[in-house]
């Protein structure tokens, strides 16, 4: 009797330390009392030795990262990669683009945030869209003093909703748990994802206004006038300074900014020339090679969808390719993977972090426990409605934990539940997508690490601004589906 009781007891237990422990990590994040790659490391740790597993520390850790090495290191040679194609000026066109559609407006910028992240989601990997949309539009944010977590936030949840496509992983994976086509999952869903992502356009368009009203109806006139009035002043505190030959290079760099020309008499199709968020005169560019650098990102992603190779080694050739092609002389190799050494560091620093999170929670069972627990507080009444708690539970249960965990562990125990209540396993397969735009910023998601560190966002204050509005898309999606007959 005692026994069963101590049994009782300890799963009871681990459950809620797992749930303490992802709110403990959450809490000190957001009020930034420490680092994500510290509360990664430690808070684990701490609640390993609290749930009495100390000893098997290491092993979690040791699986942990085992099962995360391939994705860092695609990561790592990711971000070369595509450094590399930012520093050659493959995306150059893409910025113009992007610029001469917003004109300065932020409305615009953020409207162009979200659809420049959709179209780019469609290689189905979160890591490389964010890695283009942050290095197109970054500059631009900062020129304009635009908020930051207003990109990311954006970004994360246009990825979020692409993120169901059958090659992106979550598709795959409800297929492969409950036994079904991916295309009939997905092929029925596709309306309510539609609804999603005109959510995410709206939201952003909404967003933007708010950055309109806090910076005033920008032109690329203001900004350009601003700029100089800027380097105006640098000009005489550096005359005042007695620095004659320096104030003369800024009067030449005001020049140039202004094209010779006064910004008042330019046309809009002048200032955006000159509006330039990449330099136009790098010595990095490769003009001559473009298209080749065009053609081998290409084949690098429809060599991914087609998965005819891991993609940490696609990238990983792809990235010596690049290198080797655009940059024969080996000084300029190791100049240009200095230049993103930064974002490699923090990137792979962090996943690795997270390795230890990941295999503490698993290792110690944490996860299986909260998952067991969230299925049996479902009310019996509940049943014939399953696939609408499927798709609410899969708003925090793929936020705490991984894509693998939920579609693995949790969705064929919902979908057992629900077929005892007539409940087919494609509507609790299609419910189970609801919860990705909300997923793609969960601190168990390597690729958001991409984004807050590319972008220079603390992690807590992206958390901050992105959970309400990724919340409110999927439960737009949710009931799109319901609306549709999907779910």
């Amino acid at each position: 009797m005692g026994r069963s009781r101590a049994n009782v007891r300890y799963p009871l237990m681990l459950t809620i330390l797992g749930f303490a422990m992802i709110a403990t990590f959450l809490v000190l994040i957001m009020m930034k009392k420490m680092s994500p790659i510290a509360a990664l490391v430690l808070i684990p740790a701490l609640f390993c030795v609290f749930v009495g597993k100390g000893a098997k520390l290491g092993d979690y850790v040791l699986d942990g990262v085992t099962d995360l090495a391939p994705t860092a290191a695609m990561l790592m040679f990711a971000i070369v990669y595509f450094g590399v194609m930012i520093d050659v000026g493959l995306f150059d066109p893409i910025v113009r683009g992007i610029l001469k559609f917003a004109k300065a407006d932020p409305m615009r910028i953020v409207v162009g945030t979200a659809i420049l992240a959709a179209i780019v989601s469609l290689d189905g990997d979160g890591s490389t869209t964010f890695m283009i949309t942050v290095s197109a539009m970054y500059p631009l944010y900062k020129r304009l003093k635009m908020s930051l977590v207003v990109m990311t936030g954006v970004a994360a949840m246009a990825n979020g909703v692409m993120n169901t496509l059958p090659w992106g992983g979550p598709t795959a994976r409800a297929a492969t748990a409950l036994k079904l086509d991916a295309s009939d999952i997905f092929v029925p869903m596709i309306p309510a994802l539609a609804v999603g992502l005109v959510a995410v356009f709206v939201l952003s368009y909404f967003l933007g206004l708010r950055e309109r009203k806090r910076l005033g109806v920008l032109t690329l006139d203001r900004v350009l006038v601003e700029e100089k009035a800027e380097e105006k002043e640098t000009e005489t505190v550096l005359v005042g300074a007695g620095s004659g030959s320096g104030a003369s290079g800024t009067g030449k760099a005001t020049g140039g900014a202004g094209s010779g020309t006064d910004a008042e008499d330019d046309d809009e199709e002048g200032d955006a020339e000159r509006f330039q968020v990449l330099d136009p005169n790098r010595p990095t560019l490769r003009p001559k090679l473009y298209w080749f650098n065009a053609l081998l990102t290409g084949a690098l992603l429809t060599a991914m969808i087609m998965e005819w190779l891991p993609i940490p080694v696609l990238f990983l050739l792809g990235a010596a390719l690049a290198l080797t092609v655009n940059f024969p002389h080996i000084p300029d190799q190791k100049a240009r993977l200095a230049a993103h050494a930064d974002n490699v560091l923090n990137v792979s620093g962090m996943v690795f972090a997270a390795a230890v999170f990941t295999g503490v929670l698993q290792g110690t069972g944490m996860v299986d426990h909260m998952a067991r627990w969230m299925v049996d507080v479902i009310p019996e009444g509940m049943g014939p409605h399953m696939a609408l708690v499927t798709g609410v539970l899969s708003l925090p249960l793929t936020y705490f934990m991984s894509n693998d965990g939920f579609y693995f562990g949790v969705l064929p125990v919902l979908a057992e539940a629900g077929a005892a209540h007539g409940v087919t396993p494609l509507e609790m397969a299609r419910a189970s997508l609801v919860g990705q735009p909300l997923h793609m910023s969960s601190p168990l998601v390597p690729a958001v690490y991409v984004l807050v560190g590319m972008a220079k966002v603390e992690f807590g204050d992206h958390t901050k601004f992105v959970v309400k509005w990724a919340a409110l898309t999927c439960l737009i999606i949710l009931a799109a589906g319901i609306l549709f007959g999907i779910i």
